[in-house]
């Protein structure tokens, strides 16, 4: 959970140092674009515990 906590603040605070630069986001800038990603990693972990390779 702490790792869940750090990682989200972490992100948080490059999301607004990247707006405060005006540069553009190193991620899609769309939800559907980062349930894309949530997707594959999801996809990936469940591969992983099922032996699939």
């Amino acid at each position: 959970m702490k790792e869940i906590l750090l990682s989200t603040v972490s992100g948080f605070a490059v999301g607004l140092l990247f707006a405060k630069l005006k540069l553009p986001v190193p991620a899609p800038p769309t939800l559907a674009g980062v349930m894309g990603i949530v997707g594959m990693f999801l996809g990936y972990m469940l591969a992983m515990r099922f032996g699939v390779r």
